[in-house]
């Protein structure tokens, strides 16, 4: 039978989007079973009084992308009717 095949655009075959190769999983795996990941680290640097603020400062600041969620933009414009026109774009 002719026509069979990927079309232009289609992806066949290979491992699925988002499957991680053996060697992120082999890492994944050993960062869990140590019980302490990077962020539970710069965590627990951020929380210890005993340290310099400075360093716990840059330990809040590396670790926060992690725990919460970047702002959205948000558009505001006035139309020639006198509507107020609010656009909310994704976050970063």
């Amino acid at each position: 039978m002719a026509g069979g095949g990927a079309k232009p655009g289609e992806r066949r075959g290979g491992r699925a989007k988002g499957t991680p190769n053996k060697r992120t999983a082999e890492k994944v795996a050993e960062v869990e079973a140590s019980g302490l990941t990077p962020l539970d680290f710069m965590l627990n640097l951020m929380r210890k009084e005993s340290e310099d603020m400075a360093l716990r400062f840059d330990a809040a600041k590396a670790a926060a992308p992690y725990v919460h969620a970047r702002l959205s933009s948000i558009d505001a414009n006035i139309d020639l009717n006198g509507q107020l026109v609010i656009q909310i774009n994704k976050p970063v």
